[in-house]
């Protein structure tokens, strides 16, 4: 049987479904400021870049515009004064963590997320009990695509990266968990740009749902060893 010594996930668009607290609370903002509401399929589109991102794309700003700044921090401030009123865990990721925590198998969470909106997240959804490693910016000096957050993690569960497995649903994801010799998986149900494609990450296998990830970890453990596929793979024909 071969060995997962631990998973690691990013989280908003991976195992977390946050996108309806940012929407509601950018559509807040653009209404104070005489705009018109955006849609949700269209600021779901740019919620794993970031906040600056969310700003740029709902009031087509560049960083550099003098409102850019304070809609920013009144983005950060309103979602620290409300972070999880609508998140949830996406469905059928419950039942993976089950899945995992079953099977022994340790998780953890890396993510560019600053840390006080993770914990707060990780509370309400009573995670943070059940979370092996937990690594936000600032227990980094370079965040995704550096390798850095990976590797500690892999470094607290004491799992070997080459036996251990990053899923993620931006090509930063994918980048990071290369550059730490991982094994890779495009979370496809995530928050993809727009006209893109998880197929074109370089992955080493792609899932389309969470509990298509539970069927590809159950082969992997049956495998003789972990190895890294010349394509990426799916569960799909």
């Amino acid at each position: 049987m071969a060995r997962i010594d631990a998973v690691l996930f990013d989280l908003d668009g991976t195992l977390l479904d946050s996108a309806r607290d940012f929407h509601r609370i950018i559509n807040q903002m653009l209404l104070e400021h005489g705009r018109s509401a955006i849609a949700f399929e269209s600021l779901r589109t740019q919620v794993s870049n970031g906040a600056r991102a969310m700003v740029m794309h709902a009031f087509q700003l560049e960083p550099n515009e003098s409102t850019f700044a304070p809609l920013h921090q009144k983005l950060l401030d309103y979602y620290g004064e409300d972070t999880c009123q609508e998140s949830r865990l996406f469905d059928e990721v419950d039942t993976l963590l089950n899945w995992l925590e079953h099977r022994g198998i340790q998780w953890g969470i890396v993510t560019n997320k600053p840390e006080r909106f993770t914990l707060t997240l990780l509370e309400s959804l009573n995670l943070n009990g059940r979370c092996g490693s937990l690594i936000c910016p600032e227990h980094v000096r370079a965040s995704k695509p550096d390798p850095e957050g990976l590797l500690l993690a892999c470094e607290q569960l004491n799992a070997d990266p080459a036996h251990s497995i990053y899923v993620g649903d931006h090509l930063r994801d994918i980048e990071a968990g290369r550059a730490a010799g991982m094994i890779t998986v495009a979370a496809a149900w995530g928050y993809l740009n727009e006209g893109e494609r998880a197929e074109d990450w370089n992955s080493h296998y792609i899932s389309y749902q969470p509990s298509e990830l539970q069927t590809l970890l159950h082969a992997l453990l049956q495998q003789a060893e972990i190895t890294a596929p010349g394509k990426p793979g799916s569960l799909r024909s």
